[in-house]
């Protein structure tokens, strides 16, 4: 349980001293860079660490004895690609899961260097995001890196952001979900922006999510696993999406970037509402993990958002530091799942 901790002492060390320069649009430096390799290391050679490590195994084992066209496409094809090329390389299951602990952390670290306290926004991070699902839910934690970064250059165009997305849903078909959140934040060039996005969700469907929709049915819904906490985890995104929808005039400059955070956190409660009216909690809870974005962004800005005189607010970010301490807190020591997590071991001294 201590790396755990260690991790968030270093990015909570971090978010109290780090001195933002208003003059810069990317925040951050070398320490910032240097905890952010930390992380993946962290997470990339973890050893028996997570709920789903089993099922990992089992894939890398399955896609290691097929041909290529058989082993990448028995998977997403982004994953399938990256488990047979390891396969062949020799480098094993450590081999995947770095790859995918380096895209997972890129993007976060390129989102969060966005934000006015880099540092804070790590913090915000740790407790689920890098713990939990990045180091459990590996496909989906790259996925996730790549909706990050696409997130950080969406002001380059909605263009752009759909090519990381199409990246994204190559690790988990679930991803395409971000696409009409992103679609309908569109403020310029509506007919023309829509058009594309309308055109890429065609495309992403029939490349890669049409195959999979009766396996999605079947292990999401008709079995209605039910993820155990799910409704804590999808609550978690109500919080920022309530401040965001009572101040978002206090935390977006853009109005592209206004509709965006608009459109995350009407997902979000949605998302609650739904499982009142599902049994399929998982689904739920795994297609919540896609608003996870919005924590990092509203909670990262709330010092700044309701500043002091003299800047942002050391005592909200205070309170940021152990809302968020107090979430991995309870999570380590009480959540069902957890004992997967704990002890953390690390693949160079601990493994078969």
């Amino acid at each position: 349980m201590l790396p755990y901790w260690v991790l968030f002492s270093l990015f909570a060390a971090g978010a109290v001293q780090y001195p933002t320069d208003y003059r810069k649009r990317i925040q951050g430096g070398p320490l910032l860079l240097a905890a952010g390799f930390a992380t993946l290391l962290m997470i990339g050679l973890r050893y028996q660490v997570g709920g789903d490590w089993d099922n990992y195994v089992n894939i890398f084992d399955e896609v290691s004895r097929d041909e290529f066209w058989v082993g990448v496409w028995k998977q997403e094809p982004g994953y399938g690609l990256l488990n047979w090329l390891s396969a062949r390389a020799g480098l094993g299951m450590w081999g995947v899961n770095l790859v995918c602990a380096m895209v997972f952390t890129w993007g976060l670290v390129r989102f969060a260097r966005r934000q006015p306290n880099p540092w804070l926004v790590m913090v915000v991070a740790v407790p689920y995001l890098i713990i939990v699902v990045a180091m459990g839910y590996t496909r989906q934690a790259v996925a996730i890196g790549f909706i990050l970064a696409g997130l950080a250059v969406l002001e380059q165009g909605l263009l752009r952001f759909s090519v990381y997305l199409a990246f994204a849903v190559m690790f988990h078909r679930s991803a395409v979900v971000v696409l009409p959140l992103v679609a309908l934040s569109a403020s310029y060039r509506r007919f023309v922006t829509v058009g594309i996005l309308l055109g890429s969700a065609v495309i992403l469907y029939y490349a890669f999510v049409q195959a999979s929709v009766d396996r999605l049915m079947t292990v999401y819904v008709q079995y209605s696993y039910a993820s155990q906490g799910a409704g804590v985890r999808v609550a978690m995104n109500l919080p920022p999406a309530v401040l965001f929808l009572f101040f978002q005039r206090r935390f977006t400059v853009s109005e592209q970037e206004r509709k965006l955070w608009r459109n995350f956190s009407i997902a979000a409660l949605a998302a609650l509402a739904m499982l009142e009216f599902t049994a399929a909690t998982t689904a739920v809870d795994r297609l919540a993990l896609y608003i996870i974005p919005l924590q990092m962004f509203v909670l990262g800005r709330l010092p700044f958002a309701f500043h002091g005189k003299r800047g942002p607010s050391a005592a909200i970010t205070l309170v940021l530091i152990a809302y968020s301490a107090t979430i991995e807190f309870v999570w380590l020591n009480y959540a069902a799942n957890a004992p997967y997590w704990i002890p953390y071991q690390f693949y160079p001294s601990a493994h078969e």
